[in-house]
């Protein structure tokens, strides 16, 4: 197999269609909702019209939340204020239904798949069809060792272009991106200032659960030490993964760059998904254009990414508990923007002004008489 080169991703992947777009701003126009009455459900019908190349726009009717797994060796460091090791218990929560988003996606009736790339656990304790795809077992301490060789790097992101092929292939037609991770934060702040040039304190937050001050600061100098690691990587985006990502982190980019390419829309969660998104911009500049930013997590690195690829978040409700839990909260205003573009009626054309009738029973207006013989002799 020939070693996979990210950046060929920009042959592969076009916008979505511009044609289309303008038609859906050109019938949103035609509306009897006045222009700009519906604010932000507009843009996002015509995203999804442009995204799906027709108009009017069709609802969303398969839709899929999609999970990526992983532990992160960052997390021994204590920038977590979970145990290192434990984002199992986050699957098994997920798949027993007494998850935020489990709670969610099933009063919304859209189904969850949750990918096991790099969990720190015996593949005993889930599902078969969660941990079959796993490429090793928990990703590296990146402020002193990579987090994955280079063959595994490459193996997870032809996972999750597999994923998103498996997903096309099966009917789904928008996918709600989301992390199952404990210490994901830390290589997703770290990609995004390396890509961005910035120091690690403008990006460090304190994470989906909420870590106090001398947990930041130890947050913050482990992003420090990995950011050293990963600038002389930048020009090549798989190698940058191998070093201070993780097989969750690029099985995700590896099927955002794919979902792109099938033309498939995705809404971003939060820091972790605005991460791989900033790598799979850097590989194929047209991609972001199939993604939206579902909601503002609070993570400065997340906003940072956000600004870098010009996506604005649908909501911002203070929703940080990661897990897709944000993203899974657009897909309805989603929804409602593609029923609105295609169910309201469109204004009645103006009638054609008829041209006037004479009144019935009006005489009709009588010749003028020729004089006796004939033109009279102006006209001789």
């Amino acid at each position: 197999m020939s070693r996979l080169n990210l950046d060929d991703f920009s042959d592969l992947i076009e916008r979505p269609d511009s044609g289309t777009r303008r038609d859906a701003e050109e019938r949103r126009e035609r509306l009897a909702v006045p222009p700009g009455a519906l604010g932000r459900l507009d843009e996002l019908g015509e995203w999804l019209a442009a995204a799906q190349a027709t108009v009017p726009v069709k609802a969303v009717e398969q839709p899929r939340v999609l999970l990526f797994a992983g532990d992160h060796g960052a997390a021994r460091l204590g920038v977590s204020a979970r145990e290192s090791g434990s984002a199992h218990r986050l699957v098994r929560d997920v798949l027993e239904g007494v998850s935020p988003v489990a709670v969610l996606a099933r009063r919304a009736g859209v189904p969850v798949r949750v990918v096991d790339a790099g969990l720190d656990c015996d593949p005993a304790l889930l599902p078969e069809e969660v941990s079959r795809h796993r490429v090793r077992r928990g990703s590296g301490r990146i402020d002193i060792e990579d987090a994955l060789t280079a063959a595994e790097a490459e193996q997870a992101v032809r996972l999750g272009m597999a994923i998103a092929d498996e997903e096309a292939d099966s009917g789904t037609d928008l996918v709600v991106l989301g992390d199952l991770s404990v210490g994901g934060t830390t290589p997703a702040a770290t990609l995004i200032a390396a890509l961005c040039g910035t120091d690690a304190s403008v990006v460090t937050g304190r994470g989906g659960a909420g870590i106090d001050d001398l947990a930041w600061m130890r947050k913050c100098a482990a992003i420090r030490d990995a950011l050293r690691r990963a600038r002389p990587v930048l020009g090549d985006q798989l190698e940058l993964l191998a070093t201070v990502g993780g097989a969750d982190l690029a099985a995700m980019t590896g099927f955002l760059l794919q979902s792109a390419v099938r033309r498939m829309p995705v809404i971003l969660d939060g820091v972790v998904s605005a991460a791989c998104a900033l790598v799979g911009q850097r590989a194929a500049f047209r991609s972001p254009d199939w993604w939206i930013a579902g909601h503002m997590s609070g993570e400065p690195a997340q906003a940072k990414a956000l600004d870098r690829m010009a996506l604005h978040p649908v909501l911002d409700h203070g929703v940080t508990v990661g897990e897709g839990v944000g993203a899974l909260l657009a897909l309805p205003l989603v929804q409602a923007a593609a029923a609105l573009a295609a169910e309201l009626p469109e204004r009645p054309a103006p009638a054609e002004a008829e041209p006037e009738r004479e009144p019935e029973g009006t005489p009709a207006k009588a010749e003028p008489e020729m004089p006796p013989g004939g033109a009279g002799p102006e006209a001789r």
